[in-house]
């Protein structure tokens, strides 16, 4: 995988790979050739590679470990444990140190990947589920968002960087705020008998779903949807007038319990075969259809087709081996397609080895040091100059959801 190809740079010099280095954290700029490193060896050092060449465009050190990195086309977040550092992504350069932010151990922060939108979410409390909305671009703060009264889990912003879900440490409410005025316009029940560790939020490329993985088996899909928006019609039907009935009583209880009468359950799920493993999902469209994909800590990808219809249990098309031969299997009698690639590795070339002329590396005072190497021919004449530049994030050139 691309993965493990770009693992093999961290530390070489003149494209001479090493052995592979316990690399913890890899981040790429949606499909270009730029990826960015950090190693267990130097856990203070965020290694900036051009993959395809095999060629390190600069690195930086700083004053503690780093927990996240997160990336568009015009901002780079370096996130620490109390500290974030904002980069300018066509040179490098660090525009800006959010200093003293709450004890923010697991390095969570999000970065919205529309770069003409660049807002920035993490932790604004270290007891409670507040929001800290930050505008990437400006490099002001916009405002603080109550999102839960526990400690948050996961946070996310949808493609356009115009909405930002968010879950708590129980686990069992997920909320969808407006950006960035941070008004609530969704709240999920993800279950009420126990409480799990939420381990990922994804938005659909056109924001009409939003699906969350945790530590059990159970992958939840929700539907964004005004109900209100519709026009009011009599109901014409016992039920219909009885759950009227539950509605205009909600407004008599007790908040949490008009909440939970309120609140929308999964549209679609996705049915793993075990549990108490880290898990990562996304929602994407592959050959003009919605899948979603689930990425385990065990090694394993694992495609699911999913109705945008009708939603109920998404059934499991497809599992790849994300370790060792790469190998996949597939399941014929659920999808009758041509399948997918088996790796990302099949489909670009091997990174070469190339000198490159360099200039010194652009620093700033307020923790970054000064970088090593930056190529000549990547910046300086401004931009980034990618041999893939022109490509989009995935989805933003084709394919909606859109039910019509």
């Amino acid at each position: 995988s691309w993965v493990q190809d770009c693992s093999l740079q961290v530390g070489a010099k003149g494209g001479e790979p090493h052995d592979t280095p316990d690399v913890y954290i890899v981040e790429r700029l949606f499909s270009s050739s730029l990826v960015v490193v950090v190693s267990h060896a130097k856990p203070r050092q965020m290694n900036v590679y051009h993959f395809k060449k095999g060629t390190e465009i600069c690195n930086y050190s700083y004053s503690g470990n780093i927990l996240s990195i997160r990336l568009n086309r015009q901002r780079l977040l370096v996130c620490l444990e109390e500290s974030i550092y904002i980069h300018n992504i066509k040179d490098m350069k660090l525009l800006k140190t959010i200093l003293d932010i709450p004890a923010n151990p697991t390095g969570l922060c999000a970065l919205s990947i529309n770069h003409s939108n660049s807002y920035v979410a993490y932790p604004g409390s270290l007891t409670t589920g507040e929001i800290a909305l930050y505008d990437g671009h400006s490099l002001k703060a916009v405002c603080t968002i109550a999102a839960h009264e526990g400690t948050l889990a996961a946070i996310a912003f949808n493609s356009s960087g115009s909405r930002l879900a968010s879950a708590s440490e129980k686990g069992t409410v997920i909320r969808v705020f407006s950006v960035p005025d941070g008004q609530k316009l969704y709240e999920f029940r993800r279950g009420v008998k126990r409480y799990v560790t939420i381990s990922s939020l994804a938005f659909s490329m056109d924001s009409q779903f939003l699906c969350a993985s945790s530590n059990t088996e159970t992958v939840h899909i929700f539907r964004l949807e005004h109900l209100a928006n519709s026009r009011p019609e009599e109901p014409s039907t016992w039920t219909g007038y009885v759950g009227k009935m539950f509605l205009a009583a909600s407004n008599y209880l007790p908040t949490q319990v008009s909440d939970m009468m309120n609140q929308d359950r999964a549209f679609a799920t996705g049915r793993l075969g075990f549990s108490g493993h880290r898990n990562i999902c996304t929602l994407a469209t592959i050959q003009k259809l919605p899948r979603l994909l689930v990425a385990s800590s065990s090694g394993h990808l694992y495609v699911y087709n999913l109705d945008p219809q009708d939603g109920g249990d998404c059934v499991l098309i497809k599992t790849h081996s994300l370790l060792g031969s790469g190998t996949s299997e597939e399941n014929k009698e659920n999808d009758l397609r041509p399948p997918l690639p088996q790796s990302y590795a099949a489909t670009v070339a091997r990174p070469s080895a190339s000198a490159a002329s360099t200039v010194p590396g652009y620093s700033e005072d307020g923790g970054a040091l000064r970088g090593e190497v930056i190529p000549e021919h990547e910046f300086a004449t401004g931009p980034v100059c990618l041999d893939d530049e022109n490509e989009f994030p995935p989805g933003c050139r084709g394919d909606s959801w859109s039910r019509n």
